[in-house]
Formats: C-alpha cells, sequence, structure tokens
C-alpha cells in the first residue's frame, strides 16, 4: 500500500512515545540526505542541528537586547553560532549577554525592510525578465537586485536605476536560469491533485494541511489514490504563495512529514524560525529529500509575466515540477512551504519557500504537532 504525503494517512493514529525529546533531531532518512547533501558524518549532522536549533531559540531574547539596534541575524555554520547584526555598540553587550555573537552592521533591520519594501513598491510588476528578485543584506546595509548572468542590459540598468530611489542597492549576479514555480502536471501515483495539477502536501494543520498558494484551484482536492480528499479553503498567489486545504471523506492529519517508504518519517514538533545560514531539509512528491542552507529571507522573487513573490525565503536546496507546496524542514521543526526555484535536482539548483508561520497566521490555522 502506498504511503500518504505529510498530513494524511490511513493507518492508526500517530502515538508519540515520553522520550521522543531526547531522540535525535534528524530520522535516519534525513540524516542520510544532510550527510549526502552537507558531506557530513552523522556526529557532525546531528552537533549541526542541535546547535542550529539553539540558535533558533535564542534569537527572540537576542533581539529583544538589540532593541532598536537589531541589524538582522544568521547562524553562522563554522563557530556553530548565531550571529546577530548590531548597528552602533550601545546594546552590543547586552546582545552577548544572551549569549550571541555579535557583528556591527550599518543600518538597522527595520530601516532595511522599510527599503525593501519601498523597492518593492518602485518596482511594480514590469520587472525585466532577467531580474530574478530582491532581498535585504544585513551586512552591506543595501537591498541587493539579483540579475541572472549574462543577461544584464539597459532594460535592467533602467529598472535598477528606479528602485535605487528607495535607497542603497547593490547588484548581484545570479544562475542563468530564471525562477519557475514547481507545480506539474498530473502523475499517476503521486500525492494530491487538483484539476489537471499535481502538487505536494506542506505541513498537517488542525482541520486540513497548508501548501503553496499556485496549487490552488476550485473544486475537489483528491488524494494520492485518487479518491476525494477536501477543498481549498483559501489561496494566495501571486504576492504571496500560501494555501490551505481542510480535509474530511475520511482523511485526517497527523503530525509527520512522510517519506514514502524510502525515508524515514519526520515528527514535526514546531515551528521555530530557522536563521539564514542554517541547514533546511526538503520534501516533496516528486524528488524525495534533500537538503541545503538558507540562503535569504524577505526576498522578492520575479517568476515573469507579473508574477511577483514576496516575502520568500531562499535556500539551496534543489526541487522539480510536482514538489510545489511540500516540506521545509530544520531538524523537527517546519519552515514553509516550496514555492519555485531554478534548476534541478540532477545538476542543482536554488529553491525558495513560503514561511508556514505567515500562513497560519494568515488563516488562523493551528500547526498540528507531536
Amino acid at each position: 500500500m502506498k504511503v500518504l504525503l505529510a498530513a494524511v494517512l490511513t493507518a492508526a493514529v500517530l502515538t508519540v512515545p515520553a522520550q521522543a525529546m531526547a531522540e535525535p533531531l534528524a530520522v535516519p532518512g534525513q540524516s542520510v540526505a544532510m550527510q549526502r547533501d552537507f558531506g557530513l558524518t552523522e556526529q557532525q549532522m546531528q552537533q549541526r542541528l542541535a546547535s542550529e536549533t539553539s540558535a533558533a531559540k535564542l534569537l527572540p531574547a537576542a533581539q529583544k537586547a538589540a532593541g532598536t539596534a537589531f541589524g538582522g541575524a544568521w547562524y553562522d555554520a563554522a563557530t556553530q553560532k548565531l550571529v546577530v547584526g548590531v548597528v552602533g555598540s550601545a546594546r552590543a553587550a547586552a546582545v552577548r549577554a544572551t549569549g550571541a555573537q555579535v557583528a556591527a552592521v550599518p543600518v538597522a533591520a527595520a530601516t532595511l525592510d522599510k527599503q525593501k519594501s519601498a523597492v518593492d513598491k518602485l518596482a511594480g510588476k514590469a520587472v525585466p525578465p532577467a531580474v530574478s528578485g530582491w532581498s535585504t543584506d544585513a551586512k552591506s546595509g543595501s537591498v541587493v537586485i539579483n540579475v541572472q548572468a549574462g543577461k544584464r542590459s539597459q532594460a535592467v540598468d533602467a529598472f535598477v536605476a528606479k528602485v535605487a530611489k528607495a535607497g542603497a542597492v547593490t547588484v548581484k549576479e545570479v544562475a542563468a536560469q530564471a525562477p519557475r514555480t514547481f507545480a506539474a502536471g498530473t502523475v499517476g501515483g503521486d500525492p494530491y491533485y487538483v484539476s489537471n495539477i499535481r502538487c505536494s502536501i506542506g505541513f498537517s494543520v488542525y482541520g486540513g494541511y497548508v501548501t503553496a498558494g499556485h496549487c490552488g484551484r476550485s473544486g475537489i482536492v483528491r488524494g494520492w489514490d485518487g479518491s476525494d480528499q477536501g477543498s481549498f479553503r483559501g489561496w494566495s498567489f501571486p504576492g504571496n504563495d500560501y494555501a490551505w486545504v481542510g480535509t474530511g471523506y475520511g482523511w485526517w492529519t497527523v503530525p509527520v512529514v512522510l517519506g514514502w517508504g524510502q525515508v524515514s518519517d519526520q515528527l514535526v514538533r514546531g515551528s521555530w524560525e530557522a536563521p539564514i545560514g542554517s541547514s533546511v531539509c526538503r520534501s516533496g512528491s516528486t524528488t524525495h529529500w534533500h537538503c541545503g542552507s538558507i540562503l535569504a529571507k524577505n526576498e522578492t522573487v520575479n517568476y515573469g509575466n507579473g508574477q511577483l513573490f514576496y516575502g520568500a525565503t531562499k535556500t539551496s536546496v534543489c526541487a522539480e515540477g510536482g514538489d510545489s507546496g511540500g516540506s521545509f524542514i530544520t531538524g523537527d521543526q517546519a519552515q514553509g512551504v516550496t514555492s519555485g526555484g531554478w534548476g534541478n535536482c540532477s545538476s542543482g539548483g536554488e529553491t525558495w519557500f513560503q514561511p508556514v508561520n505567515e500562513i497560519l497566521q494568515a488563516y488562523g490555522l493551528t500547526l498540528h504537532t507531536a
């Protein structure tokens, strides 16, 4: 019997042992994927996950200590420490007292986020196809405009000049391939379908599951076996890329990300947001488990034809068609649902995800956790 995706099982209700929190943060299948994609030993991988979990849980206190001087944060894999950007020196000691490292940055995160919002407005919908997107960079104190390699033109320069009215911008050359969403046409044996679209389930919530907004359609959503599963209760794309499906017809939710018999199931215990630099793994119906690092947050992605996705998190993880909506997870903490990217899992690529906490807040949902 074929197993289901992250939100649904036709088996006994999952029970969580009392010692679950003492178990390794990565189950065997996820562990293998991380060791493969990061070149780590089992011990190194578990140590990294433990350090990243500590960093994620430290971030709220460190940000509070920085106050208005907070200039962003990231995880340093070399030192296995959370690094907090601080403007000036007045709050540095308070931040260090939390256990975080401190780095001097030129601009407060709140100021830089306002600049990025201004860039979004100045950009409008007419973005040159060669511009993959843009995001803030705490270290340089600027908004970085990502331009595909070898495709800089007068149109790109004119776009950069227009958005530079909002403040400091930096142009960065990125992969020559343009971002695209990772939905796919219907293929037999894959996890959920709506109309002629096949996508992947993200995370269980009470009453259903969350997934990508560009997969959203009216009508009945069907499960892996073709039976009626539920319907989209809400979706948003472009702008955002989130949706949720309310389930019924005998389907129920469990707090796991599944591996279809090839990768062990991963319990989901929360949604602490991992900082930039942290490792992250993606589970999708086409390419299963692949891992990488979080590269940027609050990025605007240009999917072309006026389809812009705001607030995306960029990763070095690969993905392919049909993986849309699938789970991004760090250790046992839900991070987001797959949106799109460039490349594939043979030659490599990058993928963006929609942060899961924003979806929960938008629809008033509660993540189903172990």
